[in-house]
């Protein structure tokens, strides 16, 4: 149990440092964080059940007011505001990315958290971005989708870097890779 939690306060942590990282700038103007990096990891690396509880830390931290997001943002305001479908999307975005790595095992960890952060944090997380864009800037669905587009490609290269992260874990510390592990152990008896 010690170490789930250990494990689950590391990655919120990981989540937010890459907040810390500053955010490249595309040809376009528009700044891409780091922060998605992390829940993808989150997902990908400690499963579905921990991922998704490493980011719900997280962004209770933001809640209270720590300025953990990507340029300083923190407390409850960032919950109505034109990026809060994204944040709505995180801890979706570890639990499906969680949830493949989790059950398709027929492939290497690497294909298996290629295709997680791919629907976790690509399909999920644009998904609830766009809808709450479209709910906060009263908008079409296009129009928030037009908007969301340019961040694609910064997140497809995040999603190739979670595939080899968690393919590295898997390579060097088979044990690490929560995900990996049968599914069906129960979390308050995994230790």
């Amino acid at each position: 149990m010690e170490r789930n939690l250990v494990l689950i306060a590391l990655f919120a942590s990981l989540i937010a440092v890459l907040g810390l990282v500053p955010p490249v700038t595309l040809i376009s103007g528009v700044p891409i964080s780091a922060q998605s990096l992390g829940v993808m990891l989150a997902g990908c690396v400690l499963g579905a059940r921990r991922g998704t509880l490493a980011v719900l830390l997280f962004l209770l931290a933001v809640a209270i007011g720590l300025p953990l997001l990507s340029g300083g943002r923190g407390g409850l305001g960032v919950f109505v505001s034109p990026t809060a479908g994204f944040l709505v999307g995180f801890p979706l975005a570890a639990l499906a990315a969680g949830a493949v790595v989790e059950r398709w095992t027929a492939v290497s960890p690497t294909v298996a958290a290629a295709a997680g952060a791919v629907l976790g944090g690509i399909v999920v997380m644009y998904a609830c971005g766009t809808f709450g864009m479209m709910l906060v800037l009263d908008l079409g669905p296009f129009q928030a989708l037009a908007l969301n587009l340019p961040f694609i490609p910064g997140d497809l290269i995040k999603t190739a870097l979670a595939a080899w992260l968690t393919g590295v874990i898997w390579k060097s510390r088979p044990d690490m890779l929560l995900s990996r592990r049968r599914a069906s152990v129960d979390f308050s008896s995994a230790a």
